[in-house]
């Protein structure tokens, strides 16, 4: 948010830094305050903050639709080998998964608070959110994809999605763009972290009763201030490691669970699956930070599709195998001793 809304405008040296503890400390009292009313996100975030993201991010792809910024480009590097699997792979960035995963408690709890209270209804209200999330953010992603294509033959390949948003806001709309880009980042970085110290308090408050939920939102404000103050580079040194080993966790317990219910007599599937997935990614993860790990990189390399960072679907696979044996076993032994 802060490289977004605030650096394009001033110069470097101190004056940046102070800036960013300014702006970082600003970010996370308004995110603070609207963290500690979670039943109300609805209303502040889904009712103000998420339309006026969506009208800003309209106005940037209907300028470009009225205003053509060239033909498509041809895609380079590794987009013109593999496109489907480099933008799958790109889509660990954006977090939407694990997300996804989070953000239910928050939904549901904003579903109770319309004084819906039977599980069945509060379960049909968030696969609705869901559905209309993943519809508008198809939406999202598919006006980007468009504008990102027809800078190519343009302005060339940038070094990354902010860079060629830059170029098409000003190319657009001149400086009045750079406000438009600034206020479309301010309110994501915003909504995101508002439903992140919401639903992180709100669990942790449920394992740790003692320490209110309050008090976990002032707390994980806090860290995220003084982490946000490390900058933007340092953070995805750290962040983009963590995101590839999670990933494909999260995305084999999505997995699991819209099967869950043909598979819910076999609860051996979901330890098995998750845990030769996180073995494999975690592997990887390793290998691609020290190449030089001995025999590592070579024994990864057999696995299917691992050339495409994508090694762990076969392991997940054979995990849920194990787990079926595993399950039946044990249901052969209970049905023996009983």
């Amino acid at each position: 948010s802060f490289e977004m809304a605030v650096v394009p405008f001033m110069a470097g040296g101190g004056t940046m830094q102070m800036a960013r503890i300014f702006y970082s400390a600003l970010f996370f009292v308004i995110a603070l305050f609207l963290a500690l009313r979670p039943d109300k996100l609805s209303d502040r975030l889904g009712k103000i903050l998420t339309p006026c993201l969506l009208t800003l991010i309209a106005i940037v792809f209907l300028g470009c639709v009225f205003r053509p910024i060239g033909a498509y480009g041809m895609p380079m590097g590794i987009y013109g080998k593999n496109p489907l699997i480099q933008g799958f792979l790109d889509g660990y960035l954006t977090m939407d998964t694990i997300a996804a995963l989070n953000f239910g408690i928050i939904i549901a709890l904003n579903i109770q608070a319309r004084g819906i209270t039977e599980e069945r209804a509060i379960v049909t209200g968030t696969m609705k959110a869901g559905l209309i999330a993943g519809v508008i953010l198809l939406l999202v992603y598919s006006a980007l994809a468009h504008i990102g294509a027809m800078t190519g033959e343009t302005f060339g390949a940038a070094e990354n999605g902010a860079r060629t948003l830059n170029q098409v806001v000003q190319f657009q709309f001149g400086s009045i763009g750079m406000v438009i880009l600034a206020a479309i980042f301010f309110i994501a970085c915003l909504n995101t972290c508002v439903g992140l110290l919401s639903c992180c308090s709100n669990y942790f408050g449920s394992i740790i009763p003692s320490i209110s939920y309050r008090s976990w939102v002032f707390l994980f404000a806090g860290a995220s201030f003084v982490i946000s103050n490390a900058g933007l580079n340092k953070i995805l040194e750290i962040s983009v490691p963590v995101l590839n080993i999670l990933y494909p966790i999260s995305i084999v317990l999505i997995v699991l669970g819209l099967l869950h219910p043909l598979i819910q007599k076999l609860p051996m599937i979901y330890p098995a699956a998750i845990s030769l997935t996180g073995i494999v990614s975690i592997g990887s993860v390793l290998a691609s930070l020290n190449p030089d790990i001995p025999y590592l990189t070579k024994l990864l390399n057999y696995l299917p599709f691992q050339a495409l960072q994508l090694g762990w679907v076969l392991p997940a696979l054979l995990g849920m195998g194990i787990g079926v044996i595993i399950s039946l076993i044990q249901k052969v032994h209970l049905q023996s001793q009983s």
